[in-house]
Order: structure tokens, then C-alpha cells, then sequence
């Protein structure tokens, strides 16, 4: 990889994967302006591990430990002066390689950080409105002002000194279709009630009877995400029932509910006789 010019800082782009063969060649071509590539890997069992030492020779395994633990990890792997962090499903666009190749030409100033918008590519088509655009991240810093925190599985990068917004994006190809959508939702909700649960946050029905519904509301009205049409208003939708399983697997861990038989009994209950048989029987 070529050095970098003197009057400019060093910048790794760090990287986390895991059985990312499909998204990972189009982060690692975005980001072959930076003076280091370097990979975190989570022991995936596809291809991503051979497209990535195409790019890099810094790669690094270990085991999941979430995704600030990650990020954590990889800043400490990275040996430049500036960190980019980057998600497999993430693009640099054209504009905003251009924009921070500009600010550092002649050094970074004041700023210890910088932020872009986050625009999200969702079932063929780039979504404009509603909570995803804009979604500013903070994954521009200086390695030794800058550290990873939050709660997960939102992990946010905080900085010490002054941060810079800059007017380029980074593309974001979140979702496969609907399917992943809601097996990602699924899983973010259950690390997301395991948080609170841990924090001690306590339920309350008004999560469950109110606040999914305030967030469809703000989601497709107030962020205006109507004007994506379709797409916007099964986003709205995923969005709010989020909202709503989150809590309810919060009420359920309070509750410690999971797989526990009736009080009791040691058993199964007796089959139902009234049961109906035939699988097909369900579909009506």
C-alpha cells in the first residue's frame, strides 16, 4: 500500500466481518485510498477471509464480544494515527473519499472527529426520509481521542475535542430483503432487552401499548418517511414492532419466563384431542 504524503495523517479503515463474501469486496475497493486496511474477523466459514487478504495482510481473528467489544479490539489492532471504522455492508462514496482526502490534504485542523450521513439502499432503492436518512455516525477519529461506548447493539464512537461534519455519505446496504430485515430485528432486540434487563431498566405496559405506536407515528409522519413510499411504510412498520418485541422480551426475562412448564406439573400437558392433525389445517 502506498505511503502515505507527509502533510497528511495516516488513516486504517478497520473493518469487522463475519461470512461477509457478499458486501465485503465493495467496502475493502472503497476504502483502497487509506494508508491501512485492517480486518477483524469473527472465524467466518465462507469466502470473506480469501477476498479480504486481496486487500490486506492485517488480518485478526477472534471471537465475537459484541459489537462495541469489537470495535475496541480492532482500534487497538489499527497502527495509524486515524481510524475510519467501517461495517462489511458499508461503502465509502466517491464524494466523501474526496471530501476527507481535501480536509487532510494540508492536516485535519482543530478536529479530533468527523461525521457523515449513513444513506441506507433498501429493497432496490435508496430511502431519502424517515429515521434512516439522515443517520449521522461518528466513525472518522484520532486513535488517542477516541473510543468506542454506548449500549448495545448501538455502538457509538465518542471523542474527546472538537467534531467536523462533513457533507459526503456513506452508503449502507443494510438489508437483503424483508426476510434478513426481520431476522436482524429479531436478534438486535433480544441483545437490546438483554441490555436493559442487565441496566436494571424496569417494564412497563405503556412500552409495549404506547411507545411502538408513537414510533410508527414519528417514523412515518414526522420524519416523513410516507414519502418512500412502500418501502417507507414497512420500514415505519419493522420499526415499531422493534420497538414492541424489545419490551416484551424485556417483560419476559424480568419474568424469567422462557421454556419454564407449569407450576406443578413435570411434564408435558397430555396431548389435546381436539387438536387438528393436519398441518395444512393451519394455513386456513
Amino acid at each position: 500500500m502506498p505511503e502515505a504524503p507527509h502533510s497528511r495523517p495516516r488513516i486504517s479503515a478497520c473493518v469487522m466481518t463475519k461470512n461477509e463474501e457478499q458486501n465485503i469486496r465493495r467496502c475493502l475497493e472503497s476504502v483502497r485510498w487509506c494508508d491501512e486496511i485492517v480486518v477483524l474477523d469473527s472465524f467466518s466459514t465462507d469466502r470473506t477471509l480469501d477476498i479480504c487478504r486481496e486487500f490486506t495482510d492485517c488480518i485478526f481473528q477472534q471471537q465475537w464480544k459484541g459489537y462495541i467489544g469489537q470495535r475496541n479490539a480492532i482500534r487497538d489492532l489499527a497502527s495509524c494515527e486515524w481510524l475510519l471504522f467501517l461495517d462489511a455492508d458499508e461503502e465509502v462514496s466517491p464524494e466523501l473519499r474526496d471530501e476527507i482526502l481535501t480536509q487532510f490534504k494540508s492536516g485535519p485542523g482543530p478536529y479530533m472527529g468527523f461525521q457523515f450521513s449513513r444513506q441506507v439502499y433498501y429493497l432496490g432503492r435508496w430511502i431519502r426520509f424517515g429515521e434512516w436518512n439522515p443517520d449521522i455516525k461518528l466513525r472518522l477519529f484520532r486513535k488517542d481521542k477516541g473510543w468506542s461506548g454506548g449500549k448495545e447493539p448501538h455502538d457509538m464512537v465518542f471523542v474527546d475535542g472538537p467534531v467536523k461534519t462533513l457533507r459526503g455519505k456513506l452508503w449502507h446496504y443494510t438489508y437483503e430483503d424483508i426476510e434478513h430485515h426481520l431476522e436482524t430485528m429479531n436478534r438486535f432486540s433480544t441483545i437490546s432487552a438483554r441490555s436493559l434487563f442487565e441496566s436494571g431498566r424496569k417494564f412497563r405496559w405503556s412500552d409495549i401499548s404506547i411507545r411502538p405506536a408513537f414510533r410508527f407515528f414519528k417514523c412515518y409522519f414526522l420524519k416523513m418517511g410516507f414519502l418512500d413510499g412502500r418501502r417507507g411504510f414497512l420500514i415505519a412498520r419493522i420499526v415499531s414492532l422493534s420497538v414492541a418485541i424489545k419490551y416484551a422480551k424485556l417483560w419476559e426475562l424480568q419474568n424469567d419466563l422462557r421454556m419454564k412448564p407449569p407450576e406443578g406439573t413435570s411434564e408435558a400437558p397430555a396431548e389435546d384431542p381436539m387438536v387438528k392433525e393436519d398441518p395444512a389445517d393451519y394455513l386456513e
